[in-house]
């Protein structure tokens, strides 16, 4: 109780997130730290690598991974607050950000589906493709993700709170619509990948659409399995009344599994993409590279 008085008279009154009275409370609070730290350290090279490479910057699938690493890097600075400290969002806000940064997730979630889409005419129409869906409409939709989320969150701070609760209420349900879309779309780009591909004759072009299809399933799975807890007692609270309700930001578990796709998501552009591994090494790592290999001996490659 001491150190969170300490800390709330540094802070300007704005207290922690946890009053550091039982070893509960100080394993919460570092794991908050060490989670925002740990998205912040991974996605944010991931920014910087597609970013300063021309190479990954063409291609359209690393668009949009661009995106979603910049909302994961987003949510890791987000924690600094969230997580930290004593933050309620939602009805009734205590200290909140009006939503503006658990709006992040849903800017992902838009992305992960426009990202499947653009995998399923990558693979299935590669024709139609080509001609139609250019850099261009790539990035406009990246930045229709931003827009959509954005816009809406801000007229629902302006709107009279019935409704306000009418449109949350609305995107709910519009929520339901599109996580049912990317379960069909997951299984479909699943078999796609499992079967179609395996037909096709070795190319450099077929190997990169299994990967692309690897990382991309791979992605939506572990964001649902991650998102959807949270978002399931959302709507139990929302129509029920029967959902779980905590503290504060930095002890609502759902939240915090929510949240960590922020490290799962750029992981797994790292593991499944050995282009994007070879152009971080190259952009992020390549100052500390030549010495590291000139003590250990070993060819940087």
């Amino acid at each position: 109780m001491l150190l969170s008085n300490i800390t709330d008279s540094l802070t300007g009154g704005l207290r922690l997130s946890v009053d550091f009275d039982s070893a509960a409370d100080y394993l919460i609070f570092l794991f908050q730290l060490v989670f925002a730290t740990a998205a912040v350290l991974v996605a944010g090279p991931v920014v910087v690598t597609i970013s300063a490479t021309r190479a990954l910057r063409v291609q359209n699938r690393f668009i949009f991974m661009l995106n979603t690493s910049i909302c994961d890097t987003l949510v890791g600075f987000s924690v600094y607050y969230l997580g930290l400290f004593d933050v309620q969002e939602g009805y009734p806000s205590r200290r909140g950000t009006y939503n503006m940064l658990p709006s992040l997730l849903g800017v992902n979630i838009m992305t992960f589906l426009f990202a499947q889409f653009d995998r399923y005419f990558a693979v299935c129409h590669p024709f139609l493709y080509t001609r139609f869906v250019t850099r261009r409409v790539v990035i406009s939709a990246n930045a229709y993700c931003w827009l959509h989320v954005y816009a809406q969150s801000i007229v629902a701070n302006f709107l009279p709170l019935p409704k306000a609760i009418q449109l949350y209420v609305f995107s709910m349900v519009s929520l339901q619509v599109i996580v049912l879309t990317k379960v069909v779309m997951t299984v479909k780009l699943y078999f796609i990948a499992r079967f179609q591909l395996e037909r096709d004759p070795p190319s450099a072009e077929r190997e990169s659409n299994k990967e692309s299809l690897r990382i991309i399933i791979f992605v939506v799975i572990s964001f649902l399995v991650l998102w959807c807890p949270s978002f399931v007692n959302i709507v139990l609270r929302l129509v029920m009344g029967r959902g779980l309700t905590f503290r504060n930001e930095a002890t609502n578990l759902f939240a915090i599994m929510a949240r960590l796709n922020a490290v799962c998501t750029p992981s797994v552009y790292i593991w499944g993409s050995p282009a994007l591994r070879e152009a971080m090494a190259r952009t992020v790592w390549g100052r500390a590279c030549p010495r590291c290999c000139r003590r250990s001996e070993v060819k940087c490659t």
